[in-house]
Order: C-alpha cells, then sequence, then structure tokens
C-alpha cells in the first residue's frame, strides 16, 4: 500500500504541480507582451494566452490540494510523520500555497482584468509577480529536493 500511496503523491505533484510552476512562471512575460500589444492594434490571442495561464494556474492549484494529501497518507504509511525533513517539507508547502494563494493567484488576476479592459499594465506590478512566483518555484522546488533527499534517510538516498 505504502508504493501505491508514494506512487499516487509523485504523479499528483507532476501532474498537478508542475504544469502550476511552468504556466505561472509564463504568465509574467505573457502579461507584458499584451500589455504592449494594447497601444497598437489589439491581439485577442496575447490577452487570450493570459486568460489560459491563469486558468491553467487556478485549476490545477485546486487538483494540487492531492499532492499534500496523499503526502500524509504516504507518510502515515511509511511511518515518517516525524521525521525533520517531512517536518520542514509539510511547512515549506503551507509557505508554498499561501505565497499562491495570497500573492501569485490574486495579482494574475488582477492584471489579467486590467488586460480585459484594456487598461494599462505597470511594469512594476509583472515585476512583482515574477517574484512572488520565483518564490512559489524555489519553496516547490526545496520540498521537491527534500522528498528525493530525505535527510536522516536509511535508504542511502
Amino acid at each position: 500500500m505504502t508504493k501505491f500511496l508514494l506512487s499516487l503523491h509523485v504523479l499528483a505533484a507532476i501532474v498537478a504541480i508542475g504544469p502550476v510552476t511552468v504556466a505561472a512562471s509564463m504568465f509574467p512575460p505573457a502579461a507584458r507582451r499584451a500589455a504592449a500589444a494594447l497601444g497598437e492594434a489589439p491581439d485577442p490571442s496575447a490577452v487570450g494566452t493570459v486568460a489560459l495561464l491563469h486558468r491553467i494556474c487556478r485549476v490545477y492549484s485546486g487538483v494540487g490540494l492531492t499532492v499534500p494529501v496523499l503526502g500524509f497518507a504516504t507518510g502515515a504509511a511509511m511511518g515518517v510523520l516525524g521525521s525533520g525533513w517531512l517536518v520542514t517539507s509539510i511547512a515549506l508547502t503551507v509557505a508554498a500555497a499561501g505565497v499562491l494563494a495570497a500573492f501569485v493567484l490574486p495579482r494574475q488576476e488582477e492584471l489579467l482584468d486590467r488586460l480585459k479592459g484594456e487598461q494599462a499594465v505597470d511594469h512594476q506590478n509583472t515585476v512583482q509577480l515574477a517574484m512572488f512566483t520565483g518564490i512559489f518555484n524555489l519553496l516547490w522546488a526545496t520540498v521537491t529536493v527534500l522528498m528525493i533527499v530525505r535527510p536522516g534517510s536509511t535508504t542511502g538516498a
């Protein structure tokens, strides 16, 4: 059962978190390109791309809730819920989810609303969004490394 839960946990992380990290990283430059096109002939596909990237982030972040649920089930089955590396990973996961929910998704939505209303987008807003997205991605990368390395593990990994 442990291998099955671990497999589901890893697959959920790849399928759910991967698209969020990629789409979130693509969002700021896509928003800048769409904003630059506002002064010229409007390019509906540029705004459509930004809308699609936001939708991917929003939908897959919801699907991503399965990752910690399966992670807790896997950790319980393995008997490692009290391990330092897992507690640290849980804290970093909560931090990543917080950054996504509090800073990335709302800023994406705000920029998208401005683009749809053909309002100017401040370059500073896309820079801040890129920074928060980078923090989110760095937190997930750290969790991934902790899941692989597992300090103090007896597996030799």
